[in-house]
């Protein structure tokens, strides 16, 4: 796959290409509740596994594995960035999911996390989604970043390859949000219009990710363990166990396993 052409341009603006790609993805899985008003628990669940999986593998082989890589060439003690950057990243999310009003689907409204507020409960669900696309976005612009002080065809692949892996995942995401809103009581175009705008801020967190790393290159390795580590918690803290919810839990499984396998062979076929 010849890229090369696509390292003449500023890596801010492929960062923002991608994360409108990954938002687009999600717009348009976001649209089937116009066709479906209730989603099987069974697809769903598996649907978020997929997505674990998904993320998982993106977190090592296109954010983890390149930071270890560059820490060694630089010849800093390879593994040091990678764990400061991997548990900062989780410790972020950790401070923004106590502090950030929100609320997972399927839960009343006294199960809220977050700082107690009279926000609405459709604002809380919609803050819920939100919360985990921002280190996806994060992510890609990292990696898209990363070109400016690695401006190689692989390096391009690798940073390509995880904005389709988290697009390809973001599609049947889009549908597990909008779907179930659909099934509390919004009408099927306030399910689409929440469902589309918690990817919104993927393009944002591309663009601030990728302009960090260009301004303080020396972060490079820590800013994509940071990226990892952010995407983790996700998993294991959201993803994880909203999959496992219900009698079919195996479904869930096969999903996560065939979303890993799925960016494990993007990642190493394009990058």
């Amino acid at each position: 796959m010849n890229l090369d052409y696509l390292l003449e341009y500023n890596p801010v603006l492929l960062a923002l290409a991608a994360t409108l790609f990954t938002w687009m993805l999600t717009a348009l899985g976001s649209s089937m509740v116009f066709f479906f008003k209730t989603i099987n628990k069974k697809i769903l669940n598996s649907m978020l596994g997929f997505a674990a999986g998904v993320m998982i593998a993106a977190s090592f082989w296109s954010l983890l594995k390149p930071a270890i890589e560059m820490a060694e060439e630089s010849g800093v003690t390879s593994w040091i960035p990678a764990v400061i950057g991997f548990l900062s990243g989780g410790a972020f999310l950790y401070l923004v999911d106590r502090i950030l009003p929100h609320l997972h689907l399927g839960l009343s409204i006294d199960k809220a996390e977050g700082i107690k507020t009279s926000w609405q409960r459709s604002v809380l669900l919609v803050l819920a989604i939100t919360l985990h696309n921002i280190p996806e976005g994060l992510a890609v612009g990292v990696a898209f970043g990363a070109l400016a002080q690695n401006p190689d065809a692989g390096m391009l692949a690798g940073a390509v390859a995880l904005a389709l892996g988290i697009g390809l995942q973001n599609f049947p995401e889009g549908a597990a949000v909008s779907i179930p809103l659909r099934r509390e009581g919004f009408s099927r175009f306030k399910a689409f219009n929440y469902g589309q705008i918690s990817g919104i801020v993927e393009p944002v967190a591309g663009v601030i990710g990728a302009y960090l790393v260009l301004t303080i290159t020396p972060l490079l390795p820590y800013a994509l363990s940071f990226a990892a580590g952010a995407m983790i918690f996700v998993v294991v803290e959201e993803l994880i166990p909203e999959s496992q919810t219900g009698n079919e839990t195996d479904l869930s499984t096969i999903g996560a396993m065939l979303g890993f396998a799925t960016m494990m062979v993007l990642d190493v076929a394009l990058g």
